[in-house]
């Protein structure tokens, strides 16, 4: 199988680190959070590289991208730690385009493109935990629309986005609906997030809203999927330069007059960094390339990605800690935020032990077919 990039993602590639390294340095990133962990400006400047349209069809002024050239922009948009959820605008493109009408096409798609408006998917709810079919929120008829009465949690931009993605329950099955956060009986409350970015519970009382699909499970399964394929990608670039970073400063440590980074210990602790980082990219770009698999190869693909992914989180994480010693774990030192950001990948979209119980299931389910 070629794994070699085509020359078209690797100009995105350098497009997206020259951004990165150029115009969205720690310390901006640091100015953001102050602010609130949003900047509608550096989201603006994704737009303007066309990142807001990677999953959008020409038809919609878009770039018409697939999950390639997705997986691409997130590991870049990982090495600097982007606090915007362009992940975000990925999977709700994705999902609009491949289960909303055609009227609903035309009123959103070209305006996400733009990076005129920011639609985040809003499906997390406290009792559901991880389980997508679990739903308390409910959707009715209203005369030629719809309305919803729900309360999600941890919607990322929830306090800033223009419009939710929002399942509901209708008619005793799950639905996808688009609602837009300046509709009446919509209220937020916004916060920080571990990795500093900005989320909000989101309470929508009787609010209108468009119906995307009613095949609901069905879609919000692939959006997740979708979801955890760049939280993946995103992964391997924070991994990336976290190890970067860890190398760098253990070849200016100095203890007993020598670079710690010549004792043998510490080296063999970096080159077990380094397989972990390896074994995770190599089932990041599994996860991606398994998108348009069947639904039930898919799930099992992206679940087996996603043990993978946070096992390597977690180690390279605390190894990169541990080896920078105090200074790991300040403030002001950027491998500190680096760690919170793999912290909180590897709980997005379910964690390790979730998708671990997901894979032995789908086993088990597997092994009864053929029993």
């Amino acid at each position: 199988m070629d794994f070699d990039f085509s020359d078209d993602q690797q100009a995105l590639r350098e497009a997206v680190h020259r951004w990165v390294d150029k115009a969205y340095d720690f310390e901006r990133r640091k100015k953001i959070v102050a602010a609130g962990g949003f900047d509608r400006a550096a989201y603006g400047e994704l737009a303007e590289l066309g990142l807001a349209g990677l999953h959008v069809s020409d038809e919609h002024g878009g770039m018409g991208m697939g999950p390639v050239e997705a997986m691409v922009v997130m590991e870049e948009l990982g090495q600097g730690i982007v606090l915007e959820p362009l992940a975000q605008t990925l999977i709700c493109s994705a999902v609009l385009d491949a289960y909303a009408p055609d009227d609903v096409q035309a009123a959103w798609l070209p305006r996400i493109a733009g990076g005129d408006a920011l639609v985040v998917l809003a499906h997390q709810e406290r009792k559901a935990r991880y389980r997508l079919d679990v739903c308390e929120a409910k959707a009715s008829k209203a005369g030629a629309g719809y309305t919803v009465t729900a309360l999600k949690n941890i919607v990322p931009a929830g306090d800033q986005a223009d419009a939710f993605i929002v399942p509901a329950m209708l008619d005793g099955q799950l639905a996808l609906f688009l609602v837009e956060r300046s509709a009446q009986g919509v209220s937020t409350r916004g916060y920080l997030t571990q990795d500093e970015a900005r989320a909000a519970d989101v309470k929508l009382d009787n609010a209108p809203a468009t119906l995307i699909t009613t095949q609901g499970l069905e879609a919000l399964t692939y959006a997740v999927d979708v979801g955890i394929a760049c939280t993946c990608a995103e992964g391997v670039g924070v991994m990336e330069r976290f190890l970067a970073m860890t190398v760098e400063y253990m070849n200016q440590r100095k203890q007993f007059g020598v670079p710690i980074a010549t004792f043998q210990a510490l080296r063999h602790r970096v080159a077990d960094m380094k397989m972990q980082l390896e074994l995770a990219r190599s089932m990041s770009y599994y996860a991606t390339l398994k998108l348009g698999a069947p639904e039930a190869e898919r799930r099992q693909a992206l679940s087996r990605a996603k043990v993978q992914l946070g096992q390597a989180m977690r180690f390279v994480s605390q190894q990169g800690v541990q080896l920078h010693g105090g200074i790991g774990v300040t403030d002001e030192y950027a491998g500190s935020h680096y760690f919170k950001k793999l912290t909180q990948l590897e709980m997005s979209f379910g964690d390790t032990l979730h998708h671990l119980g997901e894979v032995s299931a789908r086993m088990q389910d597997t092994a009864g077919v053929f029993a």
